[in-house]
């Protein structure tokens, strides 16, 4: 079974980096990806806003090298998961956890970003992860990634 996505699009807004209780970098992050066509009445270019999420030293490496706007390309894989709310309701989600990324664009304030730096970050993400056995990076605690029982709140 394949379970793959490639991305290209923009940031939506700057990354918000989180911890869990165990110390595990987190962001999550919307990136607005543009659609191959356009909409026939107004002639715009429609986007998708798609969710994802990346861990440990990626998190932390893509909230340092971008910003709202950047241009980003992100692989990983879809993650569906679901928590109950305050008010007792089941929430489900499916996002992407991101397992490489790559920027797009040079950083704006004239420090190119080094291209073996992004190497480096490839491999960090990947460690934990083991295609093979199906083992994901992520804490298995039955529950919404995050911090404990409570859900991330972005």
């Amino acid at each position: 079974m394949i379970n793959r996505v490639v991305l290209i699009g923009r940031l939506t807004k700057d990354l918000e980096l989180r911890y869990t209780q165990s110390g595990v970098a987190v962001a999550r992050f919307n990136l607005a990806v543009n659609r191959q066509f356009k909409d026939k009445q107004t002639g715009q270019r429609e986007a998708d806003f798609i969710s994802c999420q990346i861990w440990r030293q990626g998190a932390e490496n893509l909230a340092n090298y971008t910003h709202k706007g950047s241009l980003i390309g992100v692989e990983g894989r879809i993650t569906t998961s679901n928590y109950e709310n305050k008010e007792g309701q089941r929430v489900y989600r499916t996002y992407v956890t991101v397992e490489n990324f790559s920027l797009l664009e040079p950083r704006q304030n004239g420090n190119q970003f080094n291209y073996q730096d992004n190497q480096a970050n490839n491999y960090q993400t990947n460690q934990g992860y083991n295609p093979a056995q199906g083992q994901s990076a992520e804490p298995n605690t039955g529950q919404e990634p995050g911090m404990g029982n409570t859900p991330l709140p972005f």
